[in-house]
């Protein structure tokens, strides 16, 4: 295990939470491989959906946790976990991603963010089906 490798991945995670606090949907899509994808509510959703996506998202403060990471060559996978704390409110959103990265020609990159909930009930889950519509085709 490289510490090259896990500096690297650990830094393209500061910047996903850091361009989300932002807004800065470019930010977030750069750290992605182009077949990339993020989950929840239930659902899958590709880059070309992420603008729509994080429109609709809430806005605050994305605070990540240091990830536990498995590297196997050139893909990895981890967990990371997230405190979200909204803007207007400061309700908290907490629960953690498991993710997968791909080592690319411009380094490492996220492929799949599935994110997953914990409740008040201690519930884990994926979010309320159809908390995020999409538009009609």
């Amino acid at each position: 295990m490289s510490t090259d490798d896990l500096m690297e991945i650990q830094q393209l995670l500061a910047r996903y939470a850091v361009q989300m606090t932002r807004g800065d949907i470019d930010g977030v899509i750069a750290v992605f491989t182009p077949d990339g994808s993020y989950s929840a509510f239930g659902d899958s959703y590709g880059l070309d959906e992420f603008p729509a996506l994080v429109a609709a998202a809430p806005k605050g403060l994305f605070l990540t946790g240091t990830p536990v990471v498995e590297l196997s060559g050139d893909s990895a996978t981890g967990t990371q976990p997230l405190c979200f704390v909204d803007h207007a409110s400061h309700d908290l959103r907490i629960g953690y991603y498991n993710d997968t990265y791909l080592r690319t020609a411009e380094g490492w990159r996220l492929r799949t963010r599935a994110m997953t909930f914990i409740r008040r009930s201690g519930a884990h889950d994926s979010g309320r089906p159809h908390a995020y519509q999409r538009p009609d085709a």
